[in-house]
């Protein structure tokens, strides 16, 4: 086994691809930017901390991290030229590529629940949506993506390798590393669609039957500014449920032959670059409580900066 991978990165005989760089670290400057405005936002403004967005400040959090995985270490690349990156290196992008994905899929399906609770038991809301009830939840999706990771990775990493290890990825992801391997990997196959279905087709399950449930009752309900905020708070969870969920299943749950390293890598950039980038918006543009936190800050900020001067 040799001592380096080599990334051949993104799209590596695409013309004009300082373009694409620029772009890409365009991307991650506003996913920063609104990931962390985002967070700062709902700790710092009391009517924010509630359970819906205390779920909401954690993915915040994960798309934070998960953006900061990829991008930085192939910005590096690109414009050094230097492309090896090695085993413990690419072990540890990968744990934390599948950690940081795992938690967005779990968070998201718990935030579906928790949209679930509101409308359709509101009565009892605080009482099943405690502040234990939460943490357990960040805690539970953190813990469980972490094991599943730190299980791929030992296999991953350890399973023997042939040929010149040039991964045809801009990062560490586990299934390019896999081709590398010199015997059978139909095990692993097998182990990826069943990690697949309990972190993504069951979370999305679960999320589609939540949303299914949501809907029939907020149909039922005699208040159309009850329906309008509901149907409001709900649609920006699945439009970044669809951003997400999708590029991801086909990915790790459609067969790897049918589809090229060329839309693998499209797709990956989808998922782990550009969604991180639209949630806070996604999440901040349609929520009134968000804006008007957002104005708050603002202008206690222009008045400080005004008595400074």
């Amino acid at each position: 086994m040799g001592s380096e991978f080599i990334l051949l990165g993104l799209f590596p005989h695409l013309q004009h691809a300082d373009v694409l760089a620029g772009l890409i670290i365009l991307t991650y400057a506003l996913a920063l930017g609104g990931n962390a405005t985002l967070t700062v936002l709902i700790l710092l403004d009391a009517r924010l901390h509630t359970p819906m967005y205390f779920l909401l400040r954690h993915l915040s959090l994960v798309d934070l991290l998960f953006i900061s995985t990829t991008v930085p270490r192939m910005a590096a690349s690109f414009f050094s030229g230097h492309k090896r990156i090695s085993h413990i290196a690419c072990g540890t992008q990968t744990f934390f590529f599948l950690t940081l994905g795992g938690a967005e899929c779990v968070l998201l399906m718990f935030m579906a629940c928790d949209r679930y609770v509101a409308i359709c038991h509101p009565l009892r809301y605080h009482t099943i949506m405690s502040q234990r009830v939460c943490q357990s939840m960040v805690l539970g999706s953190w813990v469980g993506s972490g094991l599943n990771a730190l299980a791929q990775v030992v296999y991953t990493m350890y399973v023997p390798k042939c040929g010149f290890l040039q991964i045809e990825h801009f990062f560490c992801e586990p299934m390019a590393v896999m081709k590398l391997a010199c015997g059978d990997t139909s095990t692993y196959q097998l182990v990826i669609l069943v990690i697949g279905i309990v972190l993504l087709l069951i979370p999305f399950g679960v999320i589609s039957s939540s949303y299914t449930i949501i809907f029939l009752t907020v149909l039922r309900m005699n208040s159309r500014q009850a329906r309008k905020k509901a149907l409001g708070t709900c649609s920006s969870h699945l439009l970044a449920v669809s951003l997400f969920y999708g590029p991801t299943i086909f990915t790790y749950m459609t067969p790897g032959s049918s589809h090229s390293p060329a839309q693998d890598q499209a797709v990956s950039v989808f998922f782990s670059i550009v969604t991180p980038m639209l949630n806070p918006f996604i999440y901040s543009l349609r929520n009134r409580e968000v804006t008007q936190a957002l104005r708050k800050a603002l202008s206690l900020t222009t008045l400080s900066c005004h008595k400074c001067l």
